[in-house]
């Protein structure tokens, strides 16, 4: 038997109503805040993520899917969605249209980690990007868009942290001052965080090491580091959740793992999730358009992972969610099992689920098959019913039974439906 890749999971029909729930969510917020779907490739040539993640980041150096094409071309399957969002906005030349431009994407991504709860090798996000708008505003929008998407979900424990990275000068300042203190402590950080001394240092404030936790909680802030500029454009960010009553924890820590963020960065966390705690997180990248060959073009966006908010979403929403009633046919017979198709293919094309199973041969084995797949109505349907020119319509939950006429059944049979 040949078995699934270790961190890749199938997702069986049992899960996938789950899914849709969130997907449907996603797709309903993302509408209203006018955010539009793109669909990006799913790999990319391999020097799209080394420009724009970081050659330095762990993503780049160590959990990337990358191949060779057969020209020799160097592959990666992405890792991430901003970047094929942004070579598809210069590409196109999105800058030149007059109007936000403003997208959202759902799907894969693939990054060669140490398999565990909420963390796989192929998981799956949904995303926004919005270029152009240099403005706090539009970080707010941002932010209060993944807010009320994770609400609208009825998750519990959610806790919205947010900090400022500042501008690339401002870094360069605090980078060397981070340095000399981590270099004095360096032999009691973990080893990721003594090789990120010299290739990544700000990433040393994020480990999650209880020892090197210790240690940079007394380090210098990159607070004390900023220039005025980005201070003000910060307290618009928080004055702008402030009116819209989104409330945030602000943490000096928060500096993610992507070296193009800068000025206002996020991250949603929950309480239930153990150590890979984030649900969703993004933050303001003005100088990624610009480094990968575009025009100058301020930027801000998120990614939310399905897999993680699929562990936390509440049973109750679910059950809260319309069904769907499922018709049921039960057709048998030599003449029952040929008009039985045909009814099937009535009531789909009017608009109604309509099932069967093919395999059944009485009429015990269909009613049984209809209570498994959970169908809400049944159609009797044998040599009999064809020569009378009616069903038996049997409701699954109340066991009543009535008749109705096989030429106009799928007229028939729509009251019923949405009374029951």
């Amino acid at each position: 038997m040949i078995k699934g890749i270790k961190g890749v999971k199938d997702l069986l029909p049992e899960e996938t109503p789950r899914w849709r729930l969130i997907e449907e969510a996603a797709r309903r917020w993302a509408d209203r805040y006018g955010f539009h779907e793109i669909r990006i490739p799913i790999f990319e040539v391999t020097t799209l993520f080394a420009r724009s993640i970081g050659a330095s980041t762990d993503i780049v150096e160590k959990e990337m899917y990358t191949f060779q094409d057969r020209d020799g071309t160097s592959l990666t399957l992405r890792p991430e969605g901003t970047a094929g969002t942004v070579r598809a906005y210069i590409e196109h030349n999105r800058a030149a249209v007059p109007v936000p431009q403003k997208y959202f994407y759902f799907g894969p991504m693939f990054r060669h980690e140490r398999p565990q709860a909420g963390r796989l090798r192929q998981f799956h996000q949904f995303g926004v990007e919005s270029f152009g708008i240099a403005d706090p505003r539009a970080d707010v929008e941002v932010i209060a868009l993944l807010w009320r998407f994770l609400n609208d979900l009825g998750l519990q424990g959610l806790t919205l942290e947010i900090n400022n990275l500042g501008c690339p000068a401002d870094r360069d300042v605090y980078r060397p001052r981070l340095v000399t203190y981590l270099q004095q402590h360096e032999p009691h950080l973990c080893t990721n965080c003594q090789r990120r001394v010299e290739t990544n240092p700000l990433r040393v404030l994020d480990c999650k090491v209880p020892e090197c936790r210790i240690i940079t909680e007394k380090a210098p802030r990159l607070a004390d580091s900023l220039s005025e500029t980005p201070r003000t454009y910060f307290a618009g960010v928080l004055r702008g959740l402030d009116l819209i009553h989104i409330p945030y924890s602000l943490n000096h820590r928060l500096v993610r793992g992507l070296d193009y963020y800068n000025l206002t960065t996020f991250e949603v966390t929950a309480t239930n999730l153990g150590a890979q705690n984030a649900v969703g997180a993004g933050g303001r990248y003005d100088g990624l358009v610009d480094t990968l060959s575009g025009p100058p073009t301020p930027a801000v966006g998120f990614a939310v992972g399905f897999e993680r908010i699929a562990m936390l979403l509440p049973e109750s929403v679910l059950h809260a969610s319309p069904v769907q009633v499922i018709v049921y046919v039960a057709a048998f017979g030599d003449e029952g099992s040929i008009a039985g198709l045909s009814v099937l293919e009535k009531l789909r094309a009017s608009g109604i689920a309509a099932v069967s199973d093919f395999r059944a041969s009485t009429l015990k084995a269909h009613l049984r098959q209809a209570d498994r797949l959970g169908c809400g109505f049944t159609v009797i349907l044998g040599d009999d019913e064809v020569h009378t020119g009616t069903v038996i319509l049997r409701n699954m939950v109340t066991k009543g039974q009535s008749d109705l006429p096989l030429s106009s059944l799928s007229v028939a049979i729509q009251p019923l439906l949405t009374t029951s």
